[in-house]
């Protein structure tokens, strides 16, 4: 991706129908700032250009929550829209992925990342940009929480295709599944075998072919040679809370099925009574649980099979 032309393009979106002298002045500067950060002969950094959002009449504290499906625990000690919000934002999404891992994902030095993320120094908007990808494949939905992408001629190809997939994946559920078939060693040692990814998945062999004609309708996947390739996207579903809840409830019923029978896997449960207090730490829990097995198979290689984690914790009361 072309971080420096989405920045630009983020930049104007955000100044709107404002002159570039205008809206300068309404972010506090004296010179013709807009004019700079939009050329790409100056660039925000990544405070800056939060604040600028804020400026325009963006929430942010709103917009993160959109971003992440609830509200992220470090909103309430830390201004987003200053360097250490930044900060705190870089490394929540970072996880347990180390140094190391994001800087060969982002192309970025480790210097760099490290400073950015321990706040000593700032970002521009731009690599601002590149770490949010690197660290959760969601830039996209990170910019689409401030604006609207389809006014991004960078990204507007892409929005359209990922809320496609997106809305299209809690009629076919089975294409999560599908999709990372396609990436097993297994699979791609050989040419394409129709029934192949059915057999290995244990569902039937018409679900295998309206998943695959899909995910290729969605550019989730491609032909290539003779066989399908994956075409990296996250495909993140909480800005659709009704889509989310359909495919969980899916994979909880996959779950009941290999349950019933008796198939193997980790399958266990505990009803038990609880303070409100430990409630809240279970959940934490399960929380940081999620993140560390999410960074996990981020790195995860060779790919030899596919799994399904289902977190679940309720009260019954």
């Amino acid at each position: 991706m072309d971080y420096d032309r989405i920045a630009r393009e983020l930049l104007v979106t955000l100044r709107g129908h404002r002159s570039q002298t205008a809206w300068s002045r309404r972010l506090g500067y004296k010179s013709n700032v807009a004019y700079a950060w939009e050329s790409g002969s100056r660039s925000p950094t990544g405070a800056e250009a939060l604040r600028a959002a804020r400026r325009a009449g963006v929430d942010l504290s709103a917009a993160l929550t959109r971003f992440y499906g609830r509200t992220p625990h470090w909103l309430e000690d830390v201004d987003p829209a200053t360097p250490d919000g930044v900060a705190r934002l870089l490394e929540d999404l970072r996880g347990s992925t180390s140094i190391a891992d994001l800087a060969r994902r982002s192309g970025l030095s480790r210097y760099s990342l490290s400073r950015w993320l321990g706040g000593q120094t700032q970002p521009r908007l731009a690599d601002f940009l590149c770490v949010v990808e690197a660290a959760s494949v969601r830039m996209v939905d990170f910019v689409a929480s401030l604006v609207d992408p389809a006014g991004l001629p960078s990204l507007a190809p892409l929005w359209t295709r990922l809320e496609a997939r997106r809305r299209g994946v809690a009629d076919f559920p089975w294409t999560q599944a599908v999709l990372r078939a396609v990436e097993l060693e297994a699979y791609r040692e050989a040419p394409h075998r129709a029934g192949w990814i059915a057999k290995r998945l244990h569902i039937p062999e018409e679900e295998e072919e309206r998943c695959l004609a899909f995910l290729a309708e969605t550019g989730q996947i491609t032909w290539a040679e003779e066989r399908w390739q994956v075409e990296p996207l996250a495909v993140d579903t909480r800005r659709h809370p009704d889509v989310g809840r359909r495919l969980k409830a899916h994979w909880s019923r996959v779950a009941a099925e290999r349950i019933e029978g008796d198939s193997p896997g980790q399958f266990s449960y505990n009803v038990f009574s609880v303070s409100a207090a430990d409630f809240e730490r279970i959940r934490e829990l399960h929380l940081a649980y999620f993140i560390a097995l999410r960074g996990i198979v981020a790195d995860s290689t060779p790919g030899e099979h596919v799994a399904v984690a289902n977190v679940q914790l309720f009260t019954l009361d």
